[in-house]
Formats: C-alpha cells, sequence, structure tokens
C-alpha cells in the first residue's frame, strides 16, 4: 500500500496496512531548503533531515488554498487572482512594506470607510515562521459598523486548480493535497484582538451576525466552485476554534460555527470530497455540534491539560463517523525527552486505533517554527515514524 493509498482508504473508512503519520505543517515539499529567501528558515542546516524525512517517509499532506481567475489580463498580460480565502478583502486595502532596525518585515494595511481609516500591521521576523499581528484591522464595534458599509469583493471567474494539479503531480505516490479554507467566524474573529472579539461577538451579535453572513457571501460559492472543479479532496475547515469554550459558550458555537460551516461541509461532500474541522483546544461542550455538521474528519484533538478530552472518549464514541487526527502535542515534540515522548506516541496510536472506526491519522498539533530545529525535535519526529512502521 503506498502513501496516497494508505491516506485515501483512512479517510474512506477502509483497511490500511498501518496507521498514517503526518507532520502536519512539514510535508516535505513546501520546505526548501535551497531556497536563499532570508525568511526561510529551512535553509538552516538543522532542517535538512527532517525535511528529507517527512519527503521520503511521511504520508504527506500536502495543503494549499485555492485562488480564483478573474479571466482579465493585469498589466503584466497575466491572468489576475482573486479571492484567495485567507484575505478576501484585501482588493479593499493598500498595503505598505517596510523593514525595521531588526530586518523584520512590516506590512502595513489599511482600508478606507467613510470617515474612518481602518489600519492593520504585521510583523514577520526572520528567524521566525510565523506573521505576528501587531496592530488589528478593527478596534471596536463602530469601525465594524464603517467596515459594513462598504462592498465585500466576491470572486468572479473559475478556480485555479492548477495549484492542486502541480502539487499532486509533484508528490505523486507519496501523499495527497488537502484544500485548505477559513470559516467565516475565522476571517470575522481575526479582524479583532481576542479580547475585543469576544466583547463584540457576545454584546452585537446582530452586527457579529452581520459580519459572518458578508463572509459566508464569499466562502460558500466558493466552496461549491472550488468542489465542483476539484472533486474528491480532502479539506481542513479552520476557524471553529474561536467559538468554543472559554471564547463562547456552545450556544454561540450553534450559531457562529454550525449554521455558517454545515453549508461548506455540504458543499465539500455533494463531489465527493472529505471536510475536516480543525479546532484546537477545547471539545468536550462541542463535539456533538461538530459532529452534527456531519463532517468527515476532526483535528488536532488536544489530549488534557492543552485539550479537554481523551482521544479514546472520542474514538470510542464518535469513531465510526470521524476519523480522527491528532493527538500529538508540538510542545512535546520540542521539549520531552524521547523515551517519555515515545510513551506518548504509544497512547495514541493505541486509542486511536482502538476498536472499530473510521480511521487514525498519527499527527502533532502543530510545528517547531524557529530557525534552529532543536536536536531532541529530530530524534521525537523520528519516533514516530519509527512507531507507525512498528504497528
Amino acid at each position: 500500500m503506498n502513501r496516497r493509498e494508505r491516506l485515501i482508504s483512512t479517510m474512506r473508512g477502509g483497511p490500511v496496512d498501518r496507521p498514517a503519520v503526518s507532520f502536519y505543517e512539514l510535508n516535505g515539499l513546501d520546505e526548501d531548503y535551497n531556497n536563499p529567501d532570508p525568511f526561510n528558515i529551512y535553509t538552516d542546516p538543522s532542517w535538512r533531515e527532517l525535511i528529507d524525512l517527512t519527503r521520503d517517509q511521511t504520508d504527506r499532506i500536502v495543503m494549499r488554498k485555492v485562488p480564483f481567475l478573474t479571466g482579465e489580463p493585469s498589466d503584466r498580460n497575466e491572468t489576475q487572482m482573486v479571492g484567495v480565502p485567507s484575505d478576501p478583502l484585501r482588493s479593499l486595502s493598500q498595503e505598505e512594506v517596510t523593514y525595521d532596525s531588526n530586518g523584520s518585515r512590516l506590512v502595513t494595511r489599511t482600508i478606507k470607510a467613510g470617515k474612518r481609516t481602518l489600519t492593520s500591521q504585521t510583523r514577520q521576523d526572520r528567524d521566525v515562521n510565523t506573521v505576528w499581528t501587531l496592530e488589528h484591522l478593527l478596534k471596536d464595534a463602530d469601525d465594524l459598523k464603517a467596515l459594513l458599509e462598504l462592498d465585500f469583493p466576491v470572486s468572479s471567474g473559475e478556480p485555479d486548480i492548477s495549484v492542486v494539479i502541480e502539487a499532486e503531480e509533484t508528490i505523486g505516490e507519496s501523499g495527497i493535497v488537502m484544500i485548505d479554507t477559513p470559516d467565516p467566524l475565522c476571517l470575522a474573529a481575526a479582524l479583532f484582538d481576542m479580547a475585543t472579539y469576544t466583547i463584540v461577538a457576545t454584546l452585537e451579535p446582530e452586527l457579529f451576525h452581520e459580519l459572518l453572513t458578508r463572509f459566508a457571501a464569499i466562502l460558500h460559492p466558493n466552496t461549491r466552485a472550488i468542489s465542483r472543479a476539484l472533486p474528491g479532496r480532502l479539506w481542513r475547515i479552520y476557524g471553529p476554534e474561536y467559538a468554543s469554550p472559554p471564547y463562547q459558550s456552545p450556544a454561540a458555537f450553534r450559531d457562529y460555527v454550525v449554521q455558517y460551516d454545515q453549508p461548506m461541509v455540504a458543499a465539500i461532500q455533494a463531489h465527493g470530497g472529505f471536510a475536516r474541522i480543525h479546532s484546537h483546544g477545547n471539545l468536550k461542550d462541542i463535539i456533538d455540534d461538530i459532529v452534527s455538521m456531519g463532517v468527515d474528519g476532526l483535528d488536532p484533538i488536544e489530549p488534557p491539560n492543552q485539550g479537554d478530552v481523551e482521544l479514546i472518549d472520542i474514538r470510542q464514541e464518535y469513531g465510526k463517523q470521524l476519523v480522527l487526527f491528532g493527538n500529538l502535542e508540538a510542545t512535546d515534540i520540542e521539549n520531552l525527552p524521547t523515551d517519555q515522548f515515545e510513551r506518548k506516541i504509544k497512547t495514541a496510536i493505541k486509542q486511536g486505533t482502538a476498536g472499530s472506526g473510521r480511521g487514525f491519522v498519527l499527527m502533532p498539533s502543530a510545528c517547531p517554527y524557529g530557525r534552529k530545529l532543536p536536536p531532541l525535535a529530530l530524534e521525537n519526529y523520528k519516533k514516530m515514524v519509527e512507531m507507525v512502521n512498528a504497528v
């Protein structure tokens, strides 16, 4: 059984020769240790062996966002792309890129909304593979009201399926491509800092629903179009954790997640695709609502104390409906001695494959993001591959 076949059979609830193992964000394709970009942390020699291990021995799940093509030529006589799901307001924004005294990249975006100028700023450091938000676009409910006075852009044309097809051709039988999309809540909540989001979503539900409805009007047709053009793929929908306890109540989860995400799940499945929900943290009070959407998979199912459920309980109660992805913590990869981490791997495999169920993929909750990969992390990644091969 090759690695692609193993993942597809897992998603379909079929037999496999061993549990699949994925390193999540690491896929052995996008981590290019030959790319000289100063912001590419993977040029550091400490990453090379892990990248090779990921490419050669893991069940690769390569994530791709699917943009849309306008069909209109740009000034450079190239087809323009619009509607990349992670930033649907980009066309409303003016962007300025600067660099601070430490060489960090600062991106400042502004949107003119009536008499208001909405501003956000992010920072990317050379030695850290993440983007920090220094200033969020919306500071209060009045900013939100001003934003809602604008016409949100909608995608036109057709989805650019080449980003998926090319990745699939490159990885061949070593894995699959997973289409990656936020949900309306993710797009909405990320416009605020966490404290302001929770206040606005709690005290201004009608206003917040209007924002969610605007983003749903973008994401729902996009999802239908992409699913139709790329049938049968695995998808990851991220954002529901913004409404998980303790940030919001289970009732708010139903209001802000279920009614907006279920149409996306249905659109994915209408063309043979598989919908996987991504939600960090607590699951106990919202798992029934997640399952009610008819989803096919769930990640990363974090163990206590990061989460509030045991993998074995999810497997026994919902394993026939869901493919489970998890349940190793990224912090344990970097910090636990390998003999202790081995016990965590053993427990995850035992619980994730206990009894009868649809499928299980051994996977961490995230990956290291510093330029120097700790030697301990490399050994712990190796142990994951070693142990699934021993099953």
